[in-house]
């Protein structure tokens, strides 16, 4: 059975930060594209970032130079870390995993809310 769960998320002050961790079991990690992603009420899910095993981070272009994603591969681990938040930041945060040879293999945690105040 294949699990993602976030933790790490809450409530912030703009300009704080925050380190949102993601446990992944039941897939084989390092086959797996790596990535978080966000939601607001009324708007679609976004890309904030994501990591294959061995090529450069991707980043939406609105966190750019203030979050950083990694993988730690040995223990299943991937991290956002989030700088400099802004009130705009606010959103539900998911972990999403995509098998490198199957896009339809793709799983998603269950969401854990992020909200900077102003």
């Amino acid at each position: 059975q294949v699990q993602l769960v976030e933790s790490g998320g809450g409530l912030v002050q703009a300009g704080g930060s925050l380190r949102l961790s993601c446990a992944a079991s039941g897939i084989m990690f390092r086959m797996y594209v790596m990535g978080w992603y966000r939601q607001v009420p009324g708007k679609e899910r976004e890309l904030v970032a994501d990591l294959t095993d061995d090529s450069r981070p991707n980043y939406a272009d609105s966190v750019k130079g203030r979050f950083t994603i990694t993988r730690d591969n040995p223990k299943r681990m991937m991290y956002l870390q989030m700088n400099s938040l802004l009130p705009e930041d606010t959103a539900v945060y998911y972990c999403h995993a995509v098998n490198f040879f199957n896009a339809g293999r793709n799983f998603w945690g269950q969401g854990i809310q992020v909200t900077v105040s102003s």
